[in-house]
């Protein structure tokens, strides 16, 4: 018997790669959207879409009805726990009977991250949801360095606050059939985990940019940034002012080596390796490449 899967997030990077990942299970999956327009583009790539908010808990019951499971992915805002809090309500009035939650990596009350002091919230009012619940903590996102692309394809060097840090960074096609995998097993299965998936190997930017070098034929140079310019970077672009300063937190903890590990959550719940760096280089080389070649 077919199970239906409510995503939120549904426009996002993680999410996105889920549907994807989701496409030959027998979930059938249903986007929550929040306006007509990004539903009709879902319903013309096949996927149903209802709309509805997680800002406005009043406009969720409806999107909810008939769902047995939830993939839970709220905005990175100071809003975050009201999301979770709203759909974990409606999830709740609906009778929904698993949540797979997207946490962020080292969530704790003691985080040195606001992201990460606000996802410890959403994750114990999840643990206590009455649900089925598995809460996944992924570790930074390979695509991440896609944010770079621009200036390493112009001037072939990219900077961040993050110093000499190392990082078991992940790509997030690995994120999502991790949280496929857990979708598609019994609910019983995950019940009451919490996983960590990372990638192979713990890599600074250094060694970033020469696997980019590699793959693209050409000198590639991360040139650690400060604070201070990487913020006025980040604002002049238009990043928001407590966007912008939770990603300098997380450049500020990256430095110290708070991210320099990884995990075997991966390949134990999978049962392969992830990806390396060497795999997201090749798959997005086009991407970093100068324009004219």
């Amino acid at each position: 018997m077919s199970r239906t899967l409510l995503i939120t997030g549904a426009t996002g990077t993680v999410s996105s790669a889920l549907l994807q990942a989701l496409r030959d299970s027998d979930l059938e999956p249903r986007a929550l959207v929040r306006d007509k327009a990004k539903a009709e583009r879902f319903e013309a790539r096949g996927v149903r879409a209802v709309v509805g908010d997680l800002d406005d808990a009043r406009s969720l019951p409806s999107a909810f009805e008939g769902v047995q499971d939830l993939w839970l992915l709220t905005p990175n805002s100071p809003r975050a726990p009201e999301n979770n809090m709203n759909a974990v309500w409606a999830a709740r009035r609906a009778g929904v009977e698993r949540v797979v939650r997207l946490s962020a990596v080292g969530a704790a009350h003691d985080a040195p991250t606001r992201s990460g002091r606000l996802h410890a919230l959403s994750d114990r009012e999840t643990e206590r949801s009455g649900m089925y619940w598995t809460i996944l903590r992924p570790h930074w996102f390979m695509q991440n360095l896609l944010n770079e692309a621009g200036d390493i394809a112009a001037e072939g060097t990219f900077s961040l606050n993050m110093g000499q840090g190392r990082l078991g960074m992940i790509d997030v096609r690995d994120i999502a059939e991790f949280a496929a995998r857990v979708l598609t097993t019994e609910p019983e299965r995950h019940h009451g985990k919490t996983y960590t998936p990372t990638g192979p190997r713990s890599l600074s930017f250094t060694e970033v940019a020469e696997q980019l070098g590699r793959t693209l034929g050409r000198e590639i140079r991360y040139v650690p940034t400060a604070d201070e310019i990487e913020r006025k970077t980040l604002l002049d672009i238009g990043v928001p002012e407590w966007m912008t300063e939770m990603l300098i937190e997380y450049g500020q903890a990256y430095a110290t080596g708070w991210g320099d590990f990884t995990t075997s959550d991966f390949r134990n719940v999978v049962g392969h390796e992830p990806r390396g760096l060497a795999d997201f280089a090749h798959d997005h080389a086009d991407s970093f490449a100068p324009a004219h070649r």
